[in-house]
């Protein structure tokens, strides 16, 4: 346990932290109910005990410039593992293009902790980035793209990605200011969506990311 507080209750499991032993610590972040009862939230050790609108609160402080988009045309079950990659990579906001209802299943709540906006089209999504001075950069293995150990992530870049097996749209791919390939070395044509987000991710931690 490495929480950052004095005397922090042993885990009980790996999920989690039970009621806290001794005397309960003082500042607005703490909730008492959690405090009373255990902390069984997948949240790393510095936050346990803390309130979610405390959380946030302190994400907000420490996001990175990037976000993530994600085109939700077939109720794409990988959409809930992209949005608890892009919790953990401190990502600024998540845009979620189409259909406004996404299965949260595999967030893990992550979205809780998560900036979401909603677009309803591809054009509606395209007119904020531009008016918010944000490039986008679609994620996908098509023709013309730049592999991705090549490429240099704009700061404040909007990864796009689309759906398992069809990827973008052709609408998605039009409105990209740079499209990026990652590289493959196999016999399989893609890669689940889901793990293409982190990779992508992560390769724009690596450029512009300091190990904390």
């Amino acid at each position: 346990m490495t929480d950052e507080s004095p005397n922090p209750s042993v885990e009980l499991s790996t999920h989690g932290v039970g009621p806290w032993r001794g005397e309960h610590p003082v500042g607005d972040q703490y909730d008492p109910d959690l405090l009373a009862r255990g902390d069984s939230r997948n949240v790393i050790d510095r936050y346990r005990y803390w309130t979610m609108e405390a959380i946030v609160a302190d994400l907000d402080r420490t996001r990175h410039p990037f976000s993530v988009a994600i085109e939700n045309w077939q109720h794409d079950m990988n959409i809930g593992s992209i949005v608890r990659s892009a919790n953990a990579f401190a990502a600024e906001t998540v845009h979620i293009v189409g259909r406004k209802r996404w299965n949260k299943r595999g967030a893990m709540v992550t979205d809780r902790y998560q900036h979401v906006l909603h677009h309803s089209t591809v054009a509606d999504f395209v007119e904020w980035a531009r008016a918010h001075d944000r490039p986008i950069v679609a994620i996908d293995n098509v023709p013309g793209s730049v592999i991705i150990e090549t490429f240099d992530f704009p700061l404040n870049a909007i990864l796009l990605f689309g759906q398992e097996g069809p990827g973008l749209s052709a609408e998605a791919l039009d409105a990209a200011d740079a499209v990026v390939e990652i590289s493959q070395f196999g016999s399989t044509r893609s890669i689940n969506a889901s793990a293409a987000a982190a990779v992508a991710m992560h390769a724009w931690i690596r450029q512009h990311a300091s190990p904390r």
